[in-house]
């Protein structure tokens, strides 16, 4: 079997991005950076800014009291970078002017130099080698989080990547340094998982260079939370690899039992787990369909065996409510599943099968590949 190696001129031409030499002090060229403060903006940015909060209560007297404090502490991992002022005061019926005049205000303050600081302290570019890969496939665990750090799942899924890793032979190796993408480290892995990332994690020099990797033939396998944030700063990211945005999951209960369907059982990655299997699990809503844009739909939810409403907001998909798919993104492979809430999942047979043969099939060695944006067969 041939598995990609990676080296391509045009993803080498990225080397400048991040020195070969390791860096110091914080990164310096965050998103954001130097975006006017409004009701869009992370919520951890106005609270990093005295003179923002008071702006706000000045126009909307009472609003700050009433988000709830996960969301407003400025310690990452943190809520408060993972919403949006709007995000968080959802519930609370703020006319358009107020609106307006909360983003007139905010929009004429300075960003000064240490507000840059601040919004750039939570990124890292310090760039940090990785051990060589002894086989192929190589799999590459990314593990940052900036937002919603839910530590039992992630410890459950980093115990299931590495048990999966051992018993098919693969090499693998896990960092939660974003200096780690680079060129250099990534042209030696076949794919790059993030293991329930949350938050905004890649500065804009590393964002570039990991989307170059993809679109050059690279794989990306994305676990639960990492397309389950409910504001996202990287376009690109949720639009494009992920191909969807999470709207919500029930959260009474918000742990259920559901009836998982497959919906291709032509596909490797699925065909020995048909029809589907019960599992309880935070179910993930989303909009648009990912169907709409391409993406090749593995599993889906059937609505029926669980209840998909969170308080008065309805999170139904109707009858195709896709919850794992695959998509090709230039030559590269994205493998994208929403289950994985609960430590348990990641010992649930069924599920531990479609992550294993989704990474295999993210990394290249699956019966099919990626060229130019289409799913083709490997031997094409």
């Amino acid at each position: 079997m041939h598995f990609p190696r990676l080296i391509f001129a045009a993803f080498s031409a990225l080397a400048f991005a991040v020195p070969a030499a390791a860096q110091t002090g914080p990164a310096i060229d965050c998103p954001l950076r130097d975006q006017p403060y409004s009701s869009q903006s992370p919520l951890i940015d106005l609270m990093l800014k005295p003179e923002a909060t008071t702006v706000i209560e000045r126009d909307a007297p009472g609003l700050i009291a009433d988000i709830w404090s996960a969301a407003k502490s400025v310690t990452v991992p943190s809520f408060g970078s993972i919403v949006t002022l709007r995000h968080a005061a959802e519930s609370n019926a703020l006319s358009d002017d107020v609106w307006a005049r909360i983003d007139r205000d905010l929009a004429r303050l300075p960003v000064t130099p240490g507000d840059k600081k601040a919004r750039c302290a939570r990124y890292d570019e310090d760039a940090t080698p990785l051990a060589t890969p002894a086989r192929h496939p190589a799999m590459l665990v990314f593990e940052k989080m900036t937002g919603f750090l839910d530590a039992p799942s992630v410890a459950a899924a980093h115990a299931a990547l590495f048990a999966i890793a051992q018993r098919k032979g693969w090499s693998i190796v896990a960092t939660d340094r974003a200096g780690a993408i680079t060129p250099a480290n990534l042209r030696q892995f076949d794919v790059v998982v993030w293991n329930n990332v949350s938050g905004d994690a890649l500065t804009v020099g590393q964002r570039r260079i990991f989307r170059s990797y993809i679109e050059h033939g690279g794989g990306f396998v994305g676990v639960h939370g990492s397309g389950g944030d409910p504001s996202y700063f990287w376009d690109w990211y949720v639009d494009t690899l992920i191909g969807a945005r999470f709207i919500g999951h029930p959260m009474a209960p918000q742990f259920q039992e559901a009836r998982v369907v497959v919906t291709d059982p032509a596909s490797p990655i699925v065909r020995d787990l048909a029809p589907g299997w019960t599992m309880t699990d935070e179910w993930y809503s989303f909009r648009p369909n990912p169907r709409a844009s391409g993406a090749h739909v593995l599993l889906a939810l059937d609505e029926t065996t669980y209840s998909p409403r969170s308080g008065e907001k309805d999170l139904r998909m109707g009858k195709d409510h896709p919850i794992a798919w695959t998509r090709c993104i230039g030559d590269g492979r994205s493998f994208f599943s929403a289950i994985g809430h609960r430590p348990e999942g990641y010992s649930e047979p069924h599920y531990v099968r479609v992550l294993e043969a989704g990474i295999e099939w993210a990394a290249g060695a699956g019966a099919s590949r990626c060229r130019q944006g289409r799913e083709v067969a490997q031997r094409d």
